[in-house]
């Protein structure tokens, strides 16, 4: 005998007895399955459109079988896991793997369409180069002179290209000579190498006692500089100021603002572009030496000169 379950009779009695119960039913499973659908991931459906257009061109199916199969097997496991409800982020990079699979596909079926067209076009050349051979068999001595002055023009060309090369070779190694030069006179200027980048100072004795103005000396210091900025327009000078703690802090810092645009000037006036020099004046903020005798003090009145890497940029400190 078969048992009937009591839950089931008792949906088939209430839709029986009102039938607007089983339009209720079927609207809430309509929304409960809804409700379980995710929520749309814009990179899976990026690479869904990603692999139809592929699908779509025919020189990807004929030239790329093998690959497009993979792209496709990696975005039915992306599809499983967007269906599984996985975290966004598997999603993601598995959507991410099938776009890459299908631009791989792509771009082989690229390739191998020019590999065949180059193939087909050297067929081609061979074709045509046999059929010119056949039609000029009655005029071999002309196309043979006609050869040697090819030859003789090619030679011509090749003697050329050697001397273009030489002289390029030459001009190099004249800008090596001169650039060694021009570092050597750097060094000359008591150039050190820092962590910021190469250092030029120009001490105290280069300017009048308390003063701005550069002397004679200092100005023949900075005309190798100008000589290198103006041989590489790309780099590009910082000058910064400094004193020693005697004085107010305002003084201090006015002078080594004030020295600093001397030495600027200096070098602006030698034909160095202003707008590739940035000058500050820093005072008694940066010591190299104590102020607590009159060496160390001499040593902390001073302008710095930091020039810049080949990209024009300076290190900050």
């Amino acid at each position: 005998m078969n048992t009937i379950n009591p839950h089931k009779e008792t949906i088939m009695s209430m839709i029986r007895s009102n039938p607007r119960t089983l339009i209720a039913l079927a609207a809430s499973a309509v929304l409960m399955a809804c409700s379980s659908i995710p929520a749309s991931n814009p990179q899976l459906e990026t690479a869904r459109a990603d692999y139809r257009q592929a699908q779509n061109d025919a020189q990807t199916r004929e030239l790329a079988p093998a690959e497009l199969k993979q792209a496709g097997e990696a975005l039915e496991r992306a599809d499983q896991a967007y269906a599984r409800r996985d975290e966004a982020g598997s999603v993601n990079h598995l959507a991410y793997v099938a776009a890459q699979r299908t631009a791989i596909a792509q771009e082989s079926a690229r390739q191998r369409a020019a590999e065949r067209a180059v193939a087909q076009s050297q067929v081609e050349r061979d074709r045509m180069r046999l059929a010119a051979r056949t039609s000029e068999a009655d005029a071999a001595k002309l196309s043979a002179a006609a050869a040697q002055q090819q030859t003789l023009a090619a030679q011509r060309q090749t003697s050329m290209a050697v001397a273009d090369a030489e002289a390029a070779r030459r001009a190099a190694d004249d800008a090596q000579v001169r650039t060694y030069q021009l570092e050597t006179e750097l060094r000359a200027l008591n150039a050190k190498q820092t962590e910021r980048g190469l250092v030029i100072t120009i001490g105290d004795v280069l300017f009048d006692n308390n003063q701005a103005r550069l002397k004679p000396g200092g100005l023949r210091n900075l005309e190798q500089l100008a000589a290198f900025m103006k041989q590489y327009p790309q780099r590009r000078l910082l000058v910064e100021g400094h004193t020693d703690s005697v004085g107010s802090d305002s003084s201090n810092e006015g002078l080594s603002q004030r020295r600093a645009e001397a030495v600027r000037d200096a070098i602006v006036g030698q034909g160095v572009a202003a707008d590739r020099l940035n000058v500050r004046g820093l005072g008694e903020t940066r010591p190299v030496a104590g102020n607590d005798n009159a060496a160390g003090r001499q040593l902390n009145r001073r302008v710095e000169i930091l020039l810049s890497d080949v990209n024009g940029v300076i290190a900050s400190r």
